[in-house]
């Protein structure tokens, strides 16, 4: 019977968990992180052993010490280990069983889901128009690059009018091909241009209808584009159970990682709602430019103490994240005299800086 050795190597200690041919766990020991406590923990294992541990700063030197006391030596890429659960063969059955017992574990996370079909349409929507401006910008780039690849240097703002694009042309060298293929381009940006014009005003048609927006428009940075997407993907105030939770949702939250005897990791929150973060970020820096109003005054006070102007920004986005989330739930108009009070938490704006 073959025995699976893994180690999970950090600089003071190796967790070592040791798995027999019938998936059986044989042996779980923490030993230090020296060659001769391994290697005699490692011999007490009986023949045929195979020996795993991730790739890291470490692997060349245990590879070298280890991979003639085994009988195979592996070592992996650590980024693919996530991908453990869609290994192997595949079908229906197999699937299903998957999610049993993954269910059964308690290891399924619930993805929240729209109640109302207008709810899920007017979200289909809002994420419709903002492929569409994507696509606007996606061919004003090919364009611009078509540009530069003969020294004509422009921007989307000054191609949009037909007689500018004629001094563009008059640029270019005299090809009949190249200018049918910026006339081809521009026919296509066109349609976007035109489609994202149309959607925008449906949008912000809609967007009127509805309450909780009209109050959103109410905050600074917020217009009826971002206001009536972060009602959309945000759905709902009661899905969240406390502000810090909208935070990491939205991007804009903080995540501790701890590993081993080393320090605790703080960085910003890597999964997450792009929309959400967009509309936060993206209003938190039109708030800033504004004077008169507490956002402005938050991001002032914050650059006094010390605090770099990109957290900064991300410290006024959780703050404009937290006004919206009270107001939401409270029922409550926008009232800056509550901002200016409060804030982002004090522990919060020192692991930010």
């Amino acid at each position: 019977m073959a025995q699976y050795i893994a180690w999970d190597v950090h600089c003071a200690f190796t967790e070592m968990t040791v798995v027999n041919s019938r998936g059986k766990v044989v042996k779980r020991e923490r030993l230090a992180t020296r060659i001769d406590g391994l290697a005699m923990v490692l011999e007490e294992v009986s023949r045929p052993r195979w020996l795993t541990f991730e790739e890291g700063p470490m692997s060349g030197w245990l590879y070298r010490e280890f991979h003639d006391r085994v009988d195979k030596l592996v070592v992996c890429e650590p980024r693919r280990n996530h991908l453990v659960a869609k290994d192997s063969d595949k079908d229906d059955p197999i699937d299903s069983e998957k999610l049993a017992q993954l269910l059964r574990g308690g290891y399924l996370k619930a993805v929240h889901q729209k109640n109302s079909l207008e709810g899920a349409i007017f979200k289909q929507f809002v994420g419709a128009y903002h492929d569409s401006v994507r696509d606007r910008v996606r061919m004003s780039n090919l364009i611009l690059a078509q540009l530069r690849r003969f020294g004509v240097f422009s921007s989307e703002k000054n191609m949009a009018d037909a007689d500018d694009r004629k001094a563009l042309i008059k640029r270019l060298p005299r090809h009949r091909l190249l200018r049918e293929h910026l006339e081809l381009l521009w026919l296509t940006y066109d349609r976007h241009a035109e489609q994202v014009e149309t959607m925008r005003r449906w949008l912000e048609r809609e967007a009127r209808r509805e309450p909780t927006i009209r109050r959103f428009v109410e905050v600074p940075g917020l217009g009826w584009i971002r206001a009536a997407t972060f009602f959309a993907y945000a759905d709902t105030p009661w899905r969240f159970r406390s502000k810090q939770a909208l935070w990491k949702y939205a991007g804009i939250g903080l995540e501790r990682s701890h590993s081993g005897a080393g320090p605790t990791q703080v960085r910003v929150a890597q999964c997450a709602n792009r929309h959400l973060r967009g509309v936060l970020v993206g209003a938190a820096k039109t708030a800033v430019r504004t004077a008169d109003n507490p956002f402005y005054n938050q991001y002032q006070r914050w650059k006094e103490e010390g605090t770099s102007a990109r957290n900064a920004t991300r410290n006024v986005a959780r703050s404009l994240a937290a006004t919206l989330w009270g107001m939401w739930k409270n029922g409550s108009p926008y009232r800056p005299q509550l901002v200016a009070a409060g804030g982002s938490t004090a522990d919060t704006l020192a692991l930010c800086r």
